[in-house]
């Protein structure tokens, strides 16, 4: 008579032990001095550059397309300094999250034009996808005087979906938004004077999207920013948050003025150029790993190949 196949063991509890072992070692983490981090994710993001393959070549034809100009030698000298300032950052998150306030405000500058953030105007935080946003975050929560909402994606694993959120809720007058809710709840905030840190620099898939230029290349892009704007009648801030040896600036630039306008794929091809003079001044911390490019317009081929 046959055998059964035996049966797999449930992943599910190795699983939760890893991650309960890696929030365990933030925590450790948070109580080091800052240089010791940072040397730790300079490592960390030298042996990741060097194995995670994918990633690495997601890098490397994100920043090709974004700085054709640039010798390969160029190129992969910018992308494993992308990865150290990439594990950096996440290593940051552990005294962000975990250190004593004091230590914390010690690490952060709000630095800028920070007036924008003063009073009740309606008010839309353009917040692009540099490796230190979670720090910006932070930073406004602590020294601006303002109630923050921000639209958040729940994480796969409880434990760490409640650490992240524990974290980003630390500090201030702070409310998250499920991406499931939708966008009303978004648009009531920000009229009632809350302040909206939004991240619409990312693919989000064709059927939100339009194709305006970044860098040179037709790319798929939501017209989140000018449209909450619109509906909110609230100004658009851009805040720039930037890795330092003492720990991150962040930078508030003056709101767009006339912004946004009548014509909303307009506006989100002027997002994409302005954002394109932000990156050029911290390229390498800009969010590489990310398929920018995925979604293709109709007819034109895919630029990752396998991956």
């Amino acid at each position: 008579m046959p055998t059964s196949s035996p049966v797999p063991a449930d992943p599910t509890p190795r699983v939760g032990w890893v991650n309960r072992l890696g929030l365990g070692f933030m925590r450790l983490l948070a109580h080091l001095p800052l240089p010791w981090v940072r040397s730790l994710g300079w490592l960390v993001g030298q042996l990741l550059h060097g194995v995670a393959g994918r990633r690495r070549r997601i890098a490397r034809t994100n920043w090709a397309l974004c700085f054709p100009h640039d010798s390969e030698a160029e190129r992969n000298r910018a992308v494993r300094q992308h990865f150290v300032f990439f594990v950096q950052a996440w290593l940051d998150r552990s005294w962000l999250w975990e250190a004593d306030e004091a230590k914390v405000r010690t690490r952060l500058r709000l630095v800028g034009a920070t007036d924008e953030l003063q009073g009740n105007a309606p008010t839309v935080i353009f917040a692009p996808h540099f490796v230190g946003l979670d720090a910006g975050g932070t930073a406004l929560a602590l020294f601006a005087p303002r109630a923050f909402i921000s639209v958040y994606a729940e994480q796969a694993n409880e434990a760490v979906d409640g650490w992240i959120r524990a974290g980003r809720l630390r500090y201030g007058a702070v409310k998250l938004v499920g991406k499931h809710q939708g966008l009303r709840p978004v648009v009531q905030a920000v009229r009632a004077s809350e302040v909206l840190y939004l991240l619409p620099d990312m693919d989000m898939g064709p059927s939100e999207s339009v194709f305006v230029p970044f860098f040179g290349v037709s790319t798929a892009t939501v017209p989140t920013l000018p449209r909450l704007a619109r509906l909110g009648q609230a100004k658009v801030v851009p805040v720039v948050s930037r890795i330092t040896p003492w720990g991150y600036d962040v930078e508030v630039l003056p709101a767009w003025p006339d912004y946004p306008g009548p014509d909303a794929q307009a506006d989100t091809a002027l997002m994409n150029q302005r954002l394109e003079t932000m990156i050029q001044t911290m390229p390498e911390q800009y969010y590489w790993v990310h398929k920018r490019f995925k979604t293709r317009p109709p007819g034109e081929p895919p630029v990752y190949g396998q991956d």
